[in-house]
């Protein structure tokens, strides 16, 4: 099923089918006269005393082709209430015969066209399907004509398109397989970013093997695929400021390795490179909106395989840092490749932060659920900002604790680090306390553990389950907020 927006600088006419009303919160309909014929007026007026207070959307049978849906703005409302009206808007209309609406934008205040646009994209980020491997496909399309001068700018058109295409790039990823989207094929498909002004920049295991980024490659080893680090440049700047730094786990399917997982719900780790997901559709959206920062995204891929090759447990491993890991446990892996990448990123780039994203540890879904990532920082400016922004779009963010006394837990006796923390307890914790090891010239840096946020089986707020696309509105609204 797909939806699609047009929009139309003028107003339609009164006996157009489907049309879409916006009220206040008491569903006062006073003001709907001049858009709607008087006999629709006065069946509606009728009809409204008897309406379910609790319901913000209400529709209307006028004839047997022809609906009235009254939609309740209360008077402060939020644009991720905006949205989440839209999502709701679209459940209820989906499984409807119904093919095209009008929404009649002067309904609304001068003050409010901007929260017909949250309410929009609200309806097309809950509109996503993965469907792309069904022989029977949903083929229904949702046409919206937005009517009316009360519109959303043409810069704000632009900014929900761009991170629509941006959430539906990540989501898209995070569903494909792992037979499909295998290291090498991920490489190629970042590859054909370029095409939207994304400076792309692929280092093969030749590379990666010369620059010395061993714990990365000892993770992908075992694979008869290619393990790769691929950075990607958006120069939205003409000065040579230094750049916001993204960085994302991209483990296209996790074994375990050696350390193999149980077979019971490993199918489910085709999202364990959830964190590159986001990380590349956030640099889409940056580039399909043009916004005006300098950012970098870097992304490790690889595949964690049991195979005559693999990483062992008690092998020891330089990464790019020069210091050295033990590794006790290969399926605690995603930290072995952010180790090299984070410390690239920060010689490389030289950025004003760096954030990292990945589904890393088990452990935070028992302390967090799927209502919060973990964030773990050295900064608290970084992390209020991040907290922040999670807040306004309701991808929810919550600071965990790092402290020094950690690092006994991850210390080893035959190496600088050991990559587990064998004592049991704090996983989360002295997980992200390793990521820190790596971040060497004091960098603000977060880390966003989202093992519980990335895939849903239930569905959420703005998705209809599976993939979630979670963390490309949290760091776009970071930037739009902060650092444009």
């Amino acid at each position: 099923m797909s939806v699609k927006i047009n929009y139309q600088n003028r107003a339609l006419k009164k006996n157009k089918p489907n049309l879409v009303l916006f009220v206040d919160e008491k569903f006062n309909i006073s003001g709907l006269k001049k858009h709607i014929p008087v006999s629709d007026y006065n069946f509606i007026s009728d009809l409204i005393k008897k309406r379910d207070e609790k319901k913000k959307i209400l529709a209307f049978d006028i004839s047997s082709t022809k609906k009235i849906i009254l939609v309740s703005l209360k008077k402060n409302i939020t644009n991720s209430e905006a949205e989440n009206l839209g999502a709701n808007f679209y459940d209820k209309f989906k499984s409807n015969k119904i093919n095209e609406f009008i929404l009649e934008s002067e309904t609304l205040s001068n003050q409010q066209n901007n929260i017909l646009g949250y309410f929009v994209h609200g309806i097309k980020l809950k509109s996503y399907t993965f469907e792309k491997y069904k022989t029977k496909k949903n083929n229904k399309n949702i046409s919206i004509i937005i009517s009316g001068k009360n519109q959303p700018s043409v810069k704000d058109q632009i900014k929900f398109k761009a991170i629509e295409n941006g959430t539906f790039y990540t989501r898209d990823l995070v569903s494909e397989p792992g037979n499909i989207l295998h290291p090498d094929e991920y490489a190629k498909r970042l590859n054909s970013l370029k095409k939207h002004g994304l400076k792309v920049t692929v280092y093969d295991e030749k590379k990666l093997k010369k620059l010395g980024m061993n714990t990365l490659l000892g993770v992908g080893q075992g694979s008869v695929r290619g393990s790769y680090l691929v950075t990607m440049e958006w120069n939205g700047l003409k000065d040579k400021s230094k750049p916001l730094a993204f960085v994302g786990k991209g483990v296209c399917f996790d074994t375990g390795g050696i350390s193999l997982k149980p077979a019971k719900f490993m199918e489910d780790m085709t999202y364990d490179m959830a964190g590159s997901a986001v990380v590349v559709g956030l640099m889409k959206s940056l580039a399909l909106r043009k916004a005006k920062v300098n950012a970098v995204g870097v992304v490790g891929l690889v595949e964690n395989m049991p195979g005559g090759n693999a990483q062992r447990p008690g092998d020891i491993v330089k990464s790019y840092s020069g210091k050295t890991v033990e590794i006790l446990n290969t399926d605690a892996e995603g930290r072995l490749v952010l180790a090299d990448a984070l410390t690239y990123t920060e010689e490389k780039f030289k950025p004003k932060f760096i954030v990292d994203l990945a589904t890393l540890t088990g452990a935070i879904i028992v302390s967090l659920g799927s209502e919060y990532a973990g964030l773990f920082s050295n900064n608290d400016k970084l992390s209020n900002q991040l907290i922040k922004a999670g807040e306004n779009v309701e991808e929810k963010v919550w600071r965990m604790p790092l402290n020094k006394n950690f690092d006994k837990l991850i210390d080893s006796k035959n190496a600088d680090m050991q990559n587990i923390n064998y004592v049991g307890g704090a996983g989360s914790t002295t997980a992200a306390q390793f990521l820190q090891r790596f971040i060497l010239n004091k960098t603000p840096w977060a880390h966003l553990d989202i093992a519980g946020m990335a895939f849903s089986k239930y569905g959420g707020a703005l998705n209809s389950g599976g993939a979630t696309g979670y963390g490309v509105r949290l760091l776009n609204k970071l930037i739009e907020d902060n650092y444009e």
